[in-house]
């Protein structure tokens, strides 16, 4: 081992060893954030270390429901006809604070209009800072919906909206929402260092950043100064730990109170263990492959069909999820309002699909798969899933090479309207809406973004358009099921698997709740003496 390594760990050990104290409670996570600023990216491990932690928004999820409550507004007016949403904002809160910087008033509205400004204003000297891809944002066609954004007064603030939006309140919940302070973004500005806004963040959140080493340990303080009810702990700390098995020895060992995504394989062994405590809920997921639909041959919707129907996702349920998911037809979750339970599956048909791509004029292809480098609720083994689906492939005369990158490497390049292959992710929901499933990874405007498949159909999107302004969930369910024909039809995706998600802790663990929106969040867990 290397002298900076054995530094690194032994800096991390020491950082552990605090937490038998009860002031400090450990998580250990499955990987490194891509950075501070959560609506610069899509990743919930950046959001577990960014938004929940450190951050607040407009309105806030109840921590276990998809129930929007008050969050840095203490309220909301809806107009009439849906286009003017008015934020009373809540006052007396307080920004945290950092060697760069020491803020001089309270939150207010000029933290609101600059949030979400930069994301949609190219005139905005943050437009670009940090790469500036704003996915979210873009995905979710706000740069369409916002038509002005107002300034009543410090305390008030008007949406001005194109249209009506059925699921703005939640989307303004989820985590790209994240409110900043826009003094210190111009006192960062000024002093030519913006990107201090990813790396050293300040929010109003419950906890306070402190110091991030990377693939290593991220720390927060408790913020003694926050407005809502304050942490149980004095301090925070991630541990950084991809590998599933040494989070559970760590969990064991009592370096980590909390683990997130342990390994299928071993949840039963771990039920069974006297001091290790096992939360389960089904997870609001789904995983897919997803074909580059701006390549041929894969432009071709019965070619992907074909490949779907050799794809044995019985034999993946039973190896890769051991038992701890089921097969998903749609690309929402059967557990989601307006699921289209009357779809039929493709079915495993290795002879069938060999016959498809022979009759579309398609021999000796060769297909890239990306394996993601990181465990998620709706993958616990990528690497494994592609072997099988390379197996299967190579039963119709398909040759498949399994290909991966750092996991902020893996999102960004498969985001490339030109990428080569189909890649393997999966969503947890945001906000309880088929919105947030339906549009965001599967829109028009979502191409070249959270739209891994690049597929735009026209068809599809008008539904989905028509769906967000309908206040009545009836009707917006009518169109929900008939986009869900279409992309079964159309077959953009392979669908794989809904899981459950397992999470993994000592039994001095009090408070912790199981989030269906897929966060880890730690606002409120405690540990007994």
């Amino acid at each position: 081992m290397s002298l900076k390594k054995l530094m690194a760990t032994g800096l991390l050990l020491s950082t552990l060893g605090v937490s038998a104290h009860a002031q400090s409670l450990v998580y250990c996570s499955e990987g490194s954030p891509e950075g501070f600023d959560p609506a610069l990216y899509t990743a919930g491990t950046t959001f577990d270390a960014s938004s929940h932690p450190i951050y607040n928004r407009l309105s806030e999820f109840k921590v276990g429901t998809t129930e929007t409550i008050p969050g840095l507004a203490e309220s909301w007016e809806v107009s009439e006809d849906g286009k003017k949403i008015t934020f009373n904002l809540r006052k007396g809160v307080k920004f945290h604070s950092n060697d760069q910087f020491t803020p001089t008033r309270d939150f207010n509205a000029d933290d609101v209009i600059f949030s979400f400004d930069r994301q949609g204003n190219e005139e905005n000297p943050y437009y670009t800072v940090s790469g500036g891809t704003w996915e979210y944002f873009n995905s979710m066609s706000m740069p369409e919906l916002i038509e002005s954004i107002e300034k009543v007064d410090d305390y008030t603030v008007v949406f001005n909206l194109t249209r009506p939006e059925a699921p703005i309140i939640a989307n303004m919940a989820m985590d790209f929402a994240s409110i900043q302070s826009k003094e210190y973004a111009d006192a960062m500005m000024e002093a030519g260092t913006p990107e201090m806004l990813n790396q050293a963040p300040i929010g109003t959140g419950p906890f306070q950043f402190q110091a991030y080493q990377k693939d290593a340990v991220i720390r927060y303080l408790r913020n003694d100064e926050y407005w809502g009810d304050p942490a149980k702990v004095e301090s925070l700390i991630f541990a950084i730990t991809p590998d599933a098995s040494v989070r559970y020895q760590k969990v064991q060992a009592g370096e980590c109170h909390v683990m997130a995504y342990p390994n299928p394989a071993d949840v039963q062994a771990m039920k069974d263990a006297e001091d290790i405590v096992v939360m389960e809920q089904e997870g609001l997921n789904v995983g897919y492959l997803a074909y580059n639909t701006k390549v041929a041959p894969f432009d071709n919707a019965k070619v992907r069909k074909a490949l779907n129907m050799a794809i044995d996702k019985q034999a993946i349920i039973d190896v890769v999820f051991q038992g701890s998911g089921q097969i998903a037809k749609n690309p929402i979750p059967p557990t989601m309002w307006s699921y289209n339970d009357a779809i039929e599956d493709d079915q495993y048909d290795p002879e069938a699909a060999k016959a498809m791509l022979e009759a579309e004029g398609v021999s000796d292809l060769s297909l890239k798969i990306w394996a993601m480098p990181v465990q998620r609720p709706y993958n616990p083994n990528a690497r494994r899933m592609a072997e099988l689906m390379q197996e299967d492939f190579s039963k119709v005369g398909v040759n498949v090479e399994i290909v991966s990158y750092e996991w902020g490497e893996y999102l960004e390049r498969s985001k490339a309207e030109d990428r080569d292959g189909a890649v393997l992710l999966g969503w947890t929901g945001d906000n309880g809406d088929p919105d947030n499933f339906l549009a965001v990874l599967l829109g028009c405007d979502a191409v070249g973004g959270s739209n891994r498949a690049q597929w735009c159909n026209e068809d599809f999107d008008k539904l989905i358009q028509e769906a967000k302004v309908l206040s009545s969930q009836d009707e917006r369910a009518a169109l929900y099921e008939q986009a869900q024909e279409i992309f079964k039809d159309q077959a953009p995706w392979a669908t794989i698997a809904h899981s459950v998600v397992y999470m993994t802790m000592r039994p001095e663990v009090e408070g912790y709740v199981v989030h269906p929106l897929g966060g880890h969040i730690f606002n409120q867990v405690g540990l007994s003496q």
